[in-house]
């Protein structure tokens, strides 16, 4: 297998953490059948990202007052 070097910014590291979570409860859950690996990672992805613009709507950080 090649190596792949990865970059990821703090914030993508995140939304890679909650995805990975997200990925593992539908696997648990029983959900994932073989040939569906691909579909549920993407939607776990998009879950992920969901969660995270709706969450940075929500909240306002010291940093972003102005």
């Amino acid at each position: 297998m090649a190596k792949t070097h990865l970059n990821l910014q703090k914030s993508e590291g995140i939304v890679v953490t909650a995805a990975a979570n997200i990925y593992a409860a539908y696997i648990a859950a029983g959900r994932v059948e073989d040939g569906q690996e691909a579909t549920y990672m993407e939607r776990s992805i998009r879950d992920a990202i969901r969660i995270a613009v709706t969450t940075d709507d929500a909240i306002i950080c010291d940093g972003e007052m102005q």
